[in-house]
């Protein structure tokens, strides 16, 4: 195992080995397709390679290999990726924001733009209202107990002009195409059942005055120059245990998108995407539910997973019943007290690579930042999240959902296609081809020795070999 210094060496010197890697990179392509080389950025379980371009290019060549092959076929085409990325809850944005500017600037341009020294997430995540990891609980039209607001005059983002907005504003300045989807934790408390922020269910008679809450929302943030490209329903709407949180059976949802949320839409002309359900992938009869209600499903661009419980194989059970519907993979948490190695290759084959290859349109980690004691969370939120990066101050941290994320946004730009590529379940993968035309390969090696194989592409070969546990990023 490397000492903490040296772990601090190859953090610090991450920057420089992505710069060169990616001009390394545009001289492949620009080099010619399969007759360029194929650059490699390895990340293995010990942590002595992060996100590391490998110094030799492979070459493509006529011949015939014994190894095992990944077949990379881009006549068959799949899904178009919207892109990779995180959770931006209202706790990471607010030790983001209290960085000094030059060193949120610094971190914020490292994480978003797409230059050579950067990682280009392309994908954001946020609550609409408070989520579970935000200091306290707040909605939008908060009330005293016994007071409800039924046509939103008390309506405001203030909570979020504090922290959120601002960092999202700098974000955007990096990259303007950036993609963000909005979801809530629960209504305001004088909408729901027991009048309380966790749990209960929405009163159907605030159907109305709950869709206008998104409404009011999505104008409200495209005010502030911020424009979601689609909002889920709810969180976990099966896990009413949370704070804020709100149960909000298949039913209930259909009923509400169908009577209220839908067709304010329609009347106000917004073109955010509506997604349902936002949990997890062992009830995949929560969005086919809904889908079979034709009042319903006429609103909804799909639906997206969490995968806390049941596997990822249950997207593609949806997307096989209705290949017209979207599908989303929003959220997956890293525990605290869990070990880097330990994560590395569940997430990155059963999410970086499992996600798209069950028709994800976006592969989303859950929390951007926290703390070194994993802070802030509101009272009953979860007190074991671990960031993509902790913040601590001014100093950054690198962790696991860092690097499981760049493996596939720095390089699967947004627009690219899911293509072909074969699986023998000892190296699972998956292919893109991308806007510019380059084709991506992410490769897991899922076993405890290192794995020699080839890549074909075009009738011809190359040989790589990735060390046991570790992913890898082939771009050519």
């Amino acid at each position: 195992m490397p000492t903490t210094y040296q772990r601090f060496l190859l953090r610090l010197t991450l920057g420089s080995a992505l710069l060169t890697g990616a001009a390394g990179c545009q001289q492949h392509l620009s080099a010619g397709g399969q007759n360029a080389g194929v650059a490699q950025w390895i990340t293995t379980p010990d942590q002595t390679m992060l996100l590391q371009h490998q110094p030799t290019a492979l070459t493509f060549a006529a011949g015939t290999s014994a190894n095992a092959t990944i077949d990379v076929d881009d006549t068959q085409t799949f899904q178009t990726m919207d892109g990779f990325g995180y959770c931006l809850t209202g706790g990471s944005a607010t030790l983001l924001h209290q960085m000094d500017a030059g060193s949120r600037a610094a971190l914020l341009k490292e994480l978003f733009a797409t230059d050579a020294g950067s990682i280009g997430v392309s994908y954001l995540r946020v609550s609409i209202g408070a989520s579970d990891l935000d200091p306290v609980v707040f909605s939008y039209d908060d009330m005293p107990a016994g007071r409800t607001d039924p046509t939103l005059a008390k309506f405001s983002l203030a909570p979020d002009q504090k922290d959120l907005i601002p960092v999202l504003k700098e974000i955007l300045k990096i990259n303007p195409n950036l993609k963000l989807l909005g979801s809530p934790w629960s209504p305001p408390a004088w909408m729901k059942t027991n009048s309380a922020t966790k749990g209960g269910s929405l009163k159907p008679e605030y159907y109305d005055a709950y869709a206008q809450y998104f409404v009011k929302y999505l104008q409200g943030m495209k005010a502030e120059g911020i424009r979601l490209d689609a909002i889920t329903i709810q969180n976990e709407p099966l896990h009413p245990g949370n704070n804020p949180s709100l149960l909000m059976p298949a039913t209930e949802q259909a009923d509400f998108i169908k009577k209220s949320l839908g067709p304010a839409f329609q009347t106000a002309k917004l073109d955010t995407k509506i997604i349902v359900y936002d949990h997890n992938a062992d009830r995949p009869d929560y969005p086919t539910t809904i889908y079979q209600d034709p009042a319903a499903r006429k609103y909804v661009d799909g639906a997206a997973f969490h995968l806390y419980a049941g596997k990822i194989e249950a997207l593609s059970e949806v997307h096989n019943a209705y290949p017209d519907k979207n599908l989303y993979f929003t959220e997956q948490w890293v525990g605290s007290k869990t070990k880097f190695e330990n994560n590395l290759g569940w997430h990155v084959k059963t999410l970086m690579i499992g996600a798209p290859r069950n028709w994800a349109k976006t592969v989303l980690e859950w929390n951007l930042a926290a703390d070194p004691q994993q802070n802030p969370h509101t009272p009953g939120g979860c007190t074991e999240c671990l960031g993509a990066i902790t913040l601590d101050g001014n100093q950054v941290t690198r962790n696991v959902a860092y690097y499981t994320i760049a493996h596939a946004s720095k390089f699967v730009r947004p627009g690219s296609v899911r293509i072909g590529s074969t699986a023998d379940g000892v190296l699972p993968n998956v292919a893109f081809r991308t806007p510019s035309g380059a084709r991506v390969l992410l490769v897991q090696n899922d076993q405890p020795t290192p794995q020699t194989f080839s890549i074909r592409y075009h009738e011809k070969l190359t040989s790589a070999t990735l060390p046991a546990g570790a992913a890898g990023t082939f771009v050519w």
